[in-house]
């Protein structure tokens, strides 16, 4: 065990140099210290006697020190399940892992040291012998969250042999092992730096010739103000409201339209919203009803954020049809009156320069 304990200090002694001398890296990976609890399955040297795989349990501790690799240190101990002969093995090491990606799916190449105690029970001899080892291997690893993982890997173990306790030189063992990854932090946030400004570019221009002057022109005429034009707008109510109602139906592009005209005429004052309805009912329920159109068309328009004192809402009941209709059928009557149910916007002033 005295050997054991010298390869031990040894390990640890190499392991922390590896991970002083990646402090200063800047990193685009997770630094944090994990815990890798394992499950291990091994293929003993044919020479120990012993043709039967073992298992068993490890816990390993490692940590990302660079981009490209990673250093694993654990211990794994493995035993054959039944006998004789019974063969147990224990191993102390560290491994280096040369990470060939660092996404989600992480393929790697796996190099160790460390220190392994063999223990063969017969039914004639027991021995015993610690010894050193070199390993190589290939693994994946793979995330499942921020802090979650599973590696899985296949070694094999070289073990250089001293006393030849067990009647030999060397041994050559075979490893799978099947571990659940846990880091301690998460990963930091990914900031986002903006590149610097691009240099200005300086731009050689060769003196051109000498300019000449044209004679300058005579100013042009200043043009005459445009002329107001007055325009009035109906709008039919069967597109504004439902039959016998006063509650706007929406969209309204038409209104919006005039909205966005009034916006950029501020000049443009005294807009009378006139509605109208037709003769069907009586004339004070027609009265009434074409006030509160008009009231719908007002109150939507100063919405849009038009001054209310630039318009006038008016109510003119069954005044001034466009239809005169004698339909004895209801509905054909309703459709026939229908250019009566409206709403004239009057008095908009739009500016056009004239050709």
């Amino acid at each position: 065990m005295k050997q054991l304990t010298h390869t031990a200090c040894a390990i640890a002694t190499l392991a922390c140099g590896l991970t002083a001398g990646a402090q200063a890296q800047t990193t685009d990976y997770n630094p944090s210290w994990y815990v890798a609890p394992s499950l291990n399955a091994s293929q003993p040297d044919t020479q120990l006697a012993t043709d039967k795989n073992t298992s068993g349990l490890g816990l390993r501790f490692g940590r990302a020190i660079s981009p490209t690799w990673d250093v694993q240190m654990g211990l794994t101990g493995t035993q054959t399940s039944d006998g004789p002969p019974r063969f147990r093995q224990t191993t102390l090491g560290v491994d280096g892992l040369y990470m060939l990606s660092r996404k989600t799916i992480r393929p790697f190449l796996l190099m160790g040291i460390g220190a392994q105690y063999d223990e063969l029970k017969l039914p004639t001899r027991d021995n015993s012998q610690t010894s050193p080892y070199l390993s190589a291997g290939l693994g994946v690893q793979a995330s499942i969250s921020d802090q979650w993982g599973v590696q899985l890997d296949y070694r094999r173990n070289h073990a250089f042999r001293d006393g030849n306790n067990l009647g030999l030189d060397m041994t050559n063992n075979s490893y799978a092992t099947l571990s659940l990854i846990y880091l301690f932090d998460k990963p930091a946030p990914v900031r986002y730096v903006a590149p610097p400004p691009p240099l200005p570019t300086r731009v050689v221009v060769a003196e051109p010739a000498p300019y000449v002057a044209p004679a300058p022109l005579p100013a042009p005429a200043p043009l005459p103000p445009p002329a107001p034009r007055y325009e009035r707008y109906t709008l039919s109510a069967t597109e504004l409201f439902g039959f016998d109602s006063a509650q706007l139906q929406l969209p309204q592009p038409k209104l919006d339209e005039i909205a966005a005209a009034l916006a950029l005429n501020s000049q443009v004052t005294n807009v009378v919203i006139a509605g109208y309805a037709d003769r069907l009912g009586s004339s004070q329920y027609n009265q009434a009803l074409s006030e509160r159109r008009a009231k719908a068309v007002h109150a939507y328009l100063t919405s849009k954020g038009l001054d209310p004192s630039r318009l006038r809402a008016e109510g003119r009941g069954e005044a001034n049809p466009l239809a005169v209709c004698t339909n004895k059928n209801r509905a054909e009557l309703i459709k026939c009156l229908e250019p009566n149910r409206r709403v004239e916007i009057e008095q908009v002033t739009v500016q056009r320069r004239i050709s």
